[in-house]
């Protein structure tokens, strides 16, 4: 995909050596094979690796949301449509190509369910959600990868039952990019100049529309979450958008309100959310022609965190943060400021907070501030908008604060007292949401069948790590594989961050070959199918069979069928071999391995692969 060579944007990220990245990246160019096969390029590995068993978070970043809002007029960069924009699910990768290296395409366990968009004005991700066992202290500052126009922007982490925060995880200013400053012009006021290719207006902000077009650089004009860059003569750019809105940047010298040259400030996108989350977008940059006005700010990024407990200790160093905040700009001089960056997007699915009272946490997704300028009657840049907060389980209040504050709009002199920008749209901390159910879905670790000793009875059984929004199971049998009729239903455990365990006995097995499959229903009614497990008059399991107990398990695990399999290989959660053999016995010794959370790999006579999560706890 080309880019303008002159598309301009404002980089800027300043990371301090005591933070630390944990994800892998990379752009998904297509989705084939009944979408489940990702085509990937741009990948980012130097933090982590897409391993075989690994979960990863598919994302749609930026989208065709533009429709016929290109002319330029005051409607340009209006919202068409949403599109695809904000859609996300989590999978597990089934394999990858090639096996060792830079992986160029991976496949995923089950199938995508949301629809998934790919041009020359769309971009979509694929971000690996890392495990860190069991428990998991932190030792860092934690961070994400930039956003460069391919990847980054987005913080994954996951923890099967308590984090300790030692330190912060921050993803402020690694979102959306913020526009850049004019270059040096001394115009009329301009209130006409809506969008073009005029570098003499500021650069606007980036923002969930992937821009190509050399005619949407400069402008007023928004471009959807994108902050309008300031016109003449040094009016300021518009905030970037996200739940909320943009401010829009203060007059340039001597114009008035009728003819001011500010940068619109980026819509909202609250109608969407917290079902879809987005990045910040970007401020649009301030017009100069001194020399001293200033670029908008990069949006804040976005964050997952999945556990059972998130807590902290009762000595700390430092304050405790989780946050997602829009970039705010410093001082510029007699010229145009740059608007702020809009707050990203936290996903906090967590059942329970620990939180010391000596050892508070502050919880984040607040919108940049506008560049302040400091000479009367130049233009500050607009606030940037809020962000969202999203707790899974009821927003915890004690020793937590948590806020979505929109950014302020920079001032037009030293002192404060004239301002002619905007702040954010909307109050404060109305993008804070409790006992929301996040979108990552039910968890399925194992599907097996148990025969009784006479083989008469069959008995299904299967294992979550987690739960989402989880309504029911439907256990279906068939007599071929083709035709199906409902077994029973089981009641599912609503939202779970523990291992569940379900099991259901049929005693009526007349066929030799009995077929049963899995379905979960969420409470919205959707639905997904699970590969089948089958019984015949051996008792012995064809598809997706692979068992093995105790999981969690401390010194040895026992495999169900182990004449069925050739080889085994153990992976830790960095996707390093740690154990492999090319036979497998009944009991497998894991006693040299320490407490924490694995994969192993089994390969049977027909060389196929089956992956489950071994957990080792002692």
């Amino acid at each position: 995909m080309k880019l303008f060579a002159c598309i301009i944007f404002l980089f800027v990220a300043n990371f301090c050596n005591s933070q630390i990245t944990l994800n892998a990246y990379a752009k998904v160019t297509a989705i084939n094979s009944g979408a489940i096969t990702l085509t990937i390029t741009n990948v980012n590995e130097a933090s982590h690796t897409f391993t075989v068993g690994g979960e990863v978070i598919v994302m749609q970043m930026q989208d065709d949301c533009i429709g016929t809002n290109t002319t330029s007029t005051s409607s340009f960069g209006n919202l068409a449509t949403i599109a695809n924009a904000g859609n996300y699910e989590l999978r597990k990768i089934a394999s990858r190509l090639p096996a060792t290296g830079t992986p160029t395409s991976i496949t995923l366990d089950f199938a995508l369910t949301s629809g998934y968009s790919f041009g020359s004005n769309s971009s979509v991700q694929l971000i690996s959600f890392r495990d860190l066992g069991i428990n998991y202290t932190t030792t860092s500052n934690i961070t994400g990868l930039a956003w460069d126009g391919n990847v980054g922007g987005i913080i994954a982490l996951q923890v099967t039952n308590t984090l300790t925060l030692n330190h912060s995880i921050s993803a402020d200013g690694i979102g959306f990019r913020g526009g850049a400053v004019s270059s040096n012009a001394d115009e009329a006021c301009n209130n006409t100049f809506y969008t073009g290719n005029d570098a003499n207006k500021g650069f606007k902000g980036e923002g969930i529309y992937k821009s190509t077009n050399s005619t949407f650089l400069n402008g007023l004009a928004k471009i959807i979450t994108g902050g309008g860059g300031g016109s003449q003569n040094n009016a300021g750019g518009g905030g970037g958008g996200n739940y909320t809105s943009g401010g829009n940047g203060g007059l340039g010298w001597t114009c008035s309100a009728a003819n001011s040259g500010k940068g619109f400030g980026g819509i909202s996108l609250s109608s969407f959310m917290p079902s879809r989350l987005f990045m910040g977008s970007g401020g649009g940059g301030g017009q100069q022609n001194n020399g001293v006005g200033t670029s908008g700010g990069r949006g804040g990024g976005i964050i997952f965190i999945k556990a059972n407990t998130l807590r902290t200790n009762t000595v700390c160093t430092s304050a405790i943060n989780i946050t997602a905040n829009g970039q705010s700009i410093a001082w510029a001089g007699n010229d145009g400021g740059g608007g702020g960056g809009a707050a990203g997007c936290i996903q906090m699915q967590i059942v329970n907070f620990s939180i010391s009272s000596t050892c508070t946490l502050a919880v984040n997704a607040n919108g940049g501030t506008g560049g302040s300028v400091n000479s009367a009657a130049h233009g500050g840049g607009g606030g940037g908008g809020q962000g969202v907060i999203v707790y899974s389980a009821s927003q915890p209040t004690t020793n937590v604060l948590s806020t979505t504050t929109n950014g302020l709009a920079g001032w037009d002199n030293t002192d404060g007292s004239v301002i002619t920008g905007t702040s954010g749209g909307g109050s404060n901390n109305s993008g804070i949401f409790s006992s929301t159910p996040s979108p990552l879905p039910v968890e399925l670790v194992n599907f097996y069948g148990d025969c009784d000793n006479n083989f008469h009875l069959f008995t299904l059984k299967w294992e979550t790590l987690s739960e989402t929004n989880n309504d029911l199971f439907i256990l279906e049998k068939s007599k071929d594989g083709l035709k199906w009729s409902q077994l029973t239903q089981i009641k599912g455990s609503g939202n779970s961050s523990s291992l569940k365990m379900y099991q259901f006995t049929d005693t009526e097995i007349s066929e030799s070959i009995v077929y049963y499959r899995l379905k979960q229903v969420d409470f919205d009614k959707t639905v997904k199918t699970y590969n089948s497990v089958v019984y015949n008059d051996k008792c012995l399991l064809k598809v997706n069979s692979l068992n093995f107990f105790p999981n969690p398990s401390g010194s040895e695990i026992t495999v169900s069928n182990y004449l069925n399999y050739t080889a085994y290989s153990i992976y830790n959660n960095l996707g390093q071999l740690v154990k492999q053999d090319t036979s497998v016995p009944e009991k497998i010794q894991i006693n040299e391995l320490s407490n924490g959370s694995y994969y192993i790999q089994f390969t049977d006579k027909q060389s196929v692969i089956y992956s489950k999560q071994l957990i080792i706890e002692r």
